[in-house]
């Protein structure tokens, strides 16, 4: 995966922020290593929460790299570049791990246009090499 240099993960007056992710930790400490390339997702669960991160910060680098080849759309691709957003939030509501498979649900809120709306997703993933990659997802509602 790409290394990038960590920034914009201090809040206006200097502290590490809290990261997009909800996880409740801060950016530098939670998906930060990952978006940087300088630590790999160690379950699925955290690779998509990170992938979320890097949505509200418009990383397609990472997207693009933490997308299985089999299925991951050409870059600059309708797929690939979706149509700007504000990402409002992310409630993971089930994650399972089964060896080198997982399954993660989750809702995400955005806004778009003016409009508020929801993702309501299940998304699959697979470990290949020791690297969690993104491999499909279901829309749910």
């Amino acid at each position: 995966m790409a290394k990038a240099k960590l920034t914009g993960g201090k809040g206006a007056d200097g502290s590490d922020s809290r990261c997009a992710c909800d996880s409740g930790g801060s950016f530098l400490a939670c998906c930060g290593p990952f978006l940087a390339g300088e630590a790999i997702a160690p379950t699925a669960v955290a690779l998509m929460r990170s992938r979320y991160t890097a949505f509200t910060r418009n990383n397609q680098v990472y997207l693009q790299a933490s997308w299985h080849p089999r299925t991951r759309p050409a870059a600059g691709s309708d797929e690939a570049s979706q149509a700007p957003c504000q990402w409002l939030g992310l409630q993971v509501l089930s994650y399972q791990q089964d060896g080198d498979q997982g399954t993660v649900e989750f809702i995400a809120r955005y806004k778009t246009g003016g409009r508020a709306g929801r993702l309501h997703e299940v998304s699959r993933f697979v470990c290949e090499a020791g690297q969690w990659l993104y491999l499909d997802g279901t829309f749910l509602e």
